[in-house]
């Protein structure tokens, strides 16, 4: 009965043969092309044969999904190749028409056989398996890209987290060298307080070697849990037409999952927070020997520096140098300018520091928002976070991009912060000329910042902080 009804579903309505290039009008109704062109010009017209409707198409294009089912009922089969041949005879669809030419229904997402189940399918959409396949492969390999993409991502952040924990080891012995630098100073009686430090800084270290530990083994899960997916994906690529129907889906929902995962980001404070050992260290000792000490009210974070910018070793002057030193890309860090902040910000209260500029010929002096962008594309000036006084070749200009006239060449500059009031103002230390003032409503901590350009020319080549 079935084959009876697909009989009379593949055969022309007119001369009642099975389609060999069959083309379907806008009505449904499907006839040979060369009879319906012949009805068509005896009837000096285009309506249809069967219901007579005037089709909206002329007729020539072939319905290669119903010439398909017609070459396979008729036994019209390609030739195939060897291998095509091995594969038929592996892959069965049908045990009763194993000879017939397989299908593949995208509604029920299965191989279907042309001939059994054509009945069951007419409302689908069957297409061969050739092409579904080759559809679904080519779904598959993007979702394969998707996941090479996301595992790239991943490395470059373990990439760098490798990066971070070795520059965490430098620190280490670079921070301790100048404690202990520091320590020597202050003579024997000073020991205790020396070691104490020292226990301090090795603890950090230790946490911080835990906390990247942790992160680069999370990195490292989701990198193994990504190369797995990326194998089953391959593996599934390999596999037979049918056998891979019947189990790609599975690995697909797999591979888009994963894919859809957020992107892995740094984590911030995975430094050793240098500023917080280094920074006033002998000002800390000063209430045993307030004698031998110095206070500054900035200290500098390296954690922030551009990898231009040089630090001294107490971290209160920073330089332009000649070449850029290999840092980590932390997320605390500057990398698009030479810039570097403070290690403690304010969010409240009044403030006030000297800068000592001397006659460097390209700086910038005043305080930023915590939360200024630290990678991307910004400008000196409050609308991208940044209250501060600019120097370039002379000229001397605010963050709203004006000139600021000063009576002589500045050598040395007060920066006074009064949070509340939100006021930055900018002074000539020699003789508390003022040079400018910021009023703006400030809504979150604020820390001081420094910019330093090429010194090339210049006798003072260090910006120096002090009281």
């Amino acid at each position: 009965m079935a084959e009876k009804l697909l009989e009379n579903f593949l055969s022309c309505h007119v001369c009642s043969e099975t389609f060999r290039d069959p083309v379907t009008l806008s009505c449904s109704h499907s006839f040979y092309s060369s009879c319906l062109q012949k009805f068509w010009e005896q009837t000096k017209n285009k309506n249809c044969p069967i219901c007579k409707r005037r089709s909206s198409k002329d007729g020539t294009g072939v319905n290669f999904t119903l010439k398909e089912l017609a070459d396979s009922f008729a036994g019209r089969q390609k030739p195939e190749s060897s291998e095509r041949m091995k594969e038929t005879k592996v892959e069965v669809v049908c045990s009763k028409h194993p000879e017939e030419t397989r299908m593949f229904c995208e509604d029920e997402q299965r191989a279907v056989c042309p001939v059994c189940e054509f009945s069951l399918h007419q409302t689908h959409k069957v297409v061969p398996v050739e092409q579904a396949v080759r559809d679904l492969k080519e779904q598959l390999r993007s979702d394969l890209k998707s996941l090479q993409d996301k595992r790239d991502k991943y490395k470059q952040v373990e990439d760098t987290y490798n990066e971070m924990s070795q520059h965490v080891k430098k620190q280490l012995l670079s921070t301790e060298t100048q404690i202990r630098a520091e320590f020597n100073k202050l003579h024997q009686f000073l020991k205790e307080e020396e070691e104490s430090r020292l226990a301090a800084l090795r603890e950090e270290e230790e946490q911080k070697g835990k906390t990247l530990s942790r992160e680069m083994k999370r990195i490292q899960q989701q990198m193994s849990s990504l190369s797995d997916s990326i194998s089953a994906v391959e593996e599934e690529l390999q596999k037979q037409q049918v056998s891979f129907l019947s189990s790609y889906k599975d690995t697909q929902s797999r591979a888009r999952a994963q894919s859809s995962l957020s992107d892995p980001q740094l984590v911030s404070g995975a430094l050793i927070d240098v500023a917080k050992h280094l920074g006033n260290l002998s000002f800390r000792v000063w209430e045993k020997m307030k004698d031998k000490v110095h206070f500054s009210p900035v200290i500098l974070d390296p954690n922030t520096a551009s990898g231009w910018l040089y630090l001294s070793d107490d971290l209160t002057s920073v330089r332009n140098g000649d070449t850029e030193q290999k840092l980590p890309d932390n997320p605390e860090r500057n990398t698009n300018y030479t810039h570097v902040l403070g290690s403690e910000g304010f969010s409240s209260g009044k403030h006030s520091w000297e800068v000592e500029v001397g006659d460097h010929p390209h700086w910038n002096v005043g305080l930023a928002k915590e939360s200024v962008d630290r990678k991307g594309e910004r400008y000196v000036s409050p609308e991208y976070g940044i209250w501060c006084l600019w120097h370039r070749n002379g000229k001397y200009t605010n963050g709203a991009g004006k000139t600021v006239t000063v009576q002589k060449s500045l050598q040395r500059i007060r920066v006074q912060l009064d949070y509340d009031r939100g006021k930055v103002s900018f002074y000539n230390s020699e003789d508390m000329t003022h040079i400018c003032t910021y009023r703006d409503t400030f809504t979150e901590k604020l820390l001081p910042y420094f910019g330093v350009g090429q010194s090339a020319g210049s006798t003072t080549t260090d910006i120096k902080v002090s009281v």
